[in-house]
């Protein structure tokens, strides 16, 4: 009597879990980058051009090449959102500081404010 014969598994072996695992790895240890272009032409004129760059690597992979944009951008980090919200408060500060001797009213004796007792100041010193 004959041993029924198995079917070869299509996906190689039957964990192909830990295979998947292993390449994954192995991708976001050395990275992979994908490119291309799309270009679009009418009679021979260059209508649209659209280049596209696609990375696959770990976070320390990718800092290791130099990229860290994520760092930096307020909708992806809360430190660059600090950051943004203290720049933007100092500079707030610095144009208020900068407004606020406009605004202030020079009190006269008869409690007029700082625009008009300027104007009287100019009339007296004339031309």
């Amino acid at each position: 009597m004959s041993t029924p014969s198995r079917l070869p598994d299509p996906y190689g072996h039957s964990n192909g879990g830990a295979n998947l695992a292993d390449i994954l790895e192995r991708v976001l240890d050395k990275g992979v980058v994908i490119a291309g272009d799309i270009r679009i032409n009418l009679l021979d004129i260059e209508l649209l051009t659209i280049k596209l760059r696609l990375i696959v690597a770990s976070v320390d992979k990718a800092k290791e090449m130099g990229i860290d944009w994520w760092e930096t951008d307020p909708a992806l980090s809360s430190g660059a959102r600090r950051d943004e919200l203290a720049r933007e408060n100092a500079e707030l500060r610095e144009r208020l500081a900068r407004l606020e001797p406009e605004l202030e009213p020079e009190l006269e004796p008869g409690g007029s404010s700082g625009q008009s007792s300027r104007r009287t100041r100019a009339k007296e010193e004339g031309p």
